[in-house]
């Protein structure tokens, strides 16, 4: 992915030299996240009951302070980072612009290490990254494009693209609307409906991830041979079924809350594709047609 010259976000929080937490909770959707990525770095059942204790999920509380020096890697990846949401506000400020939409405001990118706090709560690395929409923040500690490249083999600049696009893809959901009356439908919801809305949250999260390097590439001529491949294996082993057939050995669909590889692989497809996000409104369709 060509950057050379790219401007970076002045939207940005580093807080990597401290982390501190306190008391949170975590919704349904972030107990299943962290169970994830729990299993996923080869932690069991008991070692997912104390993760989701440590982020607060159980009523815990958390508190650390750590001195922390960035190492050259992990620098290059914030100066990467921070690109990367230069062009997201850049693609969207002129899609919300030109699509009649409304003004575009710009999310803040929050770097930190070990765990942090938020208006959702207590971030923790275990959870990935996230978005918090009382805050309107993005959260990512940057071991995990470590993580995705050691335990997934989900690597290069586009991969990490794809990441932070995702989160923004969340953010501007919730410009419109559209996850804060999602998540309003999920609270009356049982755990297996809720799962399934949550589904379609992440799904549209990729597809306008898809959208933003539609219009990246159209814009800056960014996207190299190659990228696109990047993106695509990324979604294909950060699906529900793919995570928990490498945890456990098999997959259990109705605890899906991100979507299967296939389905995300077809969204961020599509995204890039169409370039519309018209067409991606994933609450109108079935689960077949998802």
């Amino acid at each position: 992915m060509k950057l050379d010259g790219r401007r970076e976000s002045s939207n940005v929080e580093d807080r990597r030299r401290m982390s501190t937490g306190g008391k949170a909770g975590l919704g349904i959707g972030g107990i299943a996240v962290v169970a994830l990525i729990t299993f996923l770095m080869g932690g069991n059942l008991g070692d997912v009951v104390q993760n989701v204790q440590n982020a607060g999920g159980l009523g815990g509380v958390t508190s650390s302070s750590q001195n922390y020096e960035p190492t050259a890697e992990n620098e290059e990846l914030a100066r990467f980072s921070r690109q990367i949401l230069a062009s997201t506000e850049d693609v969207w400020s002129a899609y919300f612009a030109q699509s009649g939409i409304g003004t575009y405001r710009n999310p803040t990118l929050v770097l930190y290490t070990g765990t942090t706090t938020t208006s959702c709560g207590t971030g923790q690395a275990a959870m990935g990254p996230f978005y918090c929409s009382a805050d309107e923040k993005l959260y990512i500690d940057l071991s995990f494009f470590s993580t995705m490249r050691q335990k997934l083999g989900a690597d290069g600049d586009f991969a990490y693209a794809y990441v932070i696009a995702h989160e923004v893809g969340h953010h501007v959901q919730n410009l419109l609307g559209t996850l804060g009356q999602a998540h309003n439908k999920m609270a009356r919801m049982s755990e297996t409906d809720a799962n399934r809305m949550s589904v379609r949250i992440e799904l549209q999260a990729d597809f306008y991830a898809g959208v933003w390097a539609h219009y990246e590439n159209q814009l800056f001529d960014s996207i190299e041979d190659g990228d696109l491949k990047e993106a695509i294996d990324c979604a294909s082993v950060i699906g529900d079924d793919y995570l928990q057939k490498k945890a456990q050995g098999y997959a259990v669909e109705e605890s899906f809350t991100h979507g299967t590889a296939a389905q995300r692989m077809r969204w961020l497809k599509k995204g890039m594709t169409t370039g519309d996000l018209r067409q991606g409104n994933t609450f109108e369709l079935s689960d077949s047609q998802l």
